[in-house]
């Protein structure tokens, strides 16, 4: 493993996801029973054969049903002792915390789960799953690899700068 930026610390990291997700998770649920409330409202009722209130409302709350069961799997994560565990083996796997280097210099941190971002310590950490592009790309690698990723502007080059 090669260095890592000097003033980040991991627990800071998943402290600083856990409150961010938490507050996600807590703003979903509030919103979900919203929209389950509307999908089952009277007032919802189709007027008409062409009247897909119901039907809308309806799709909308199994959507943040779902986000809201990726939310409590990612708080159940970040909650258990498993991501500041040691890695079992130098490579980008759940848990780590990467760095990167190419058209973007990242900081990224492997979840079970992704999506998002938070700030800790004046630096930018990307949270990204293993099912992701990015993540799909780099898992199993070492410090030093280079892996292409797809994307809209054409295949781009990075190269895993340290893992921890």
């Amino acid at each position: 493993m090669t260095s890592r930026p000097p003033t980040l610390d991991k627990a800071r990291v998943v402290g600083a996801l856990l409150a961010q997700v938490q507050t996600e998770l807590n703003g979903m649920e509030a919103v979900a029973e919203a929209a389950r409330d509307e999908a089952t409202s009277s007032e919802t009722k189709a007027e008409g054969k062409y009247d897909t209130r119901a039907t809308e409302a309806s799709y909308l709350a199994r959507g943040q049903a779902w986000r809201i069961l990726e939310l409590r799997k990612q708080v159940a994560w970040l909650s258990s002792d498993a991501p500041l565990q040691p890695l079992s083996e130098p490579v980008v796997q759940v848990g780590a915390l990467v760095t990167t280097s190419g058209p973007r210099a990242d900081l990224l941190f492997i979840a079970p789960v992704g999506g998002g971002r938070v700030d800790v310590d004046g630096h930018t950490v990307l949270v990204i799953s293993p099912s992701s592009p990015l993540g799909e790309a780099m898992v199993e690698l070492e410090a030093g690899d280079t892996f292409e990723v797809d994307s809209p502007r054409g295949l781009l080059d990075y190269t895993i700068t340290s893992i921890w």
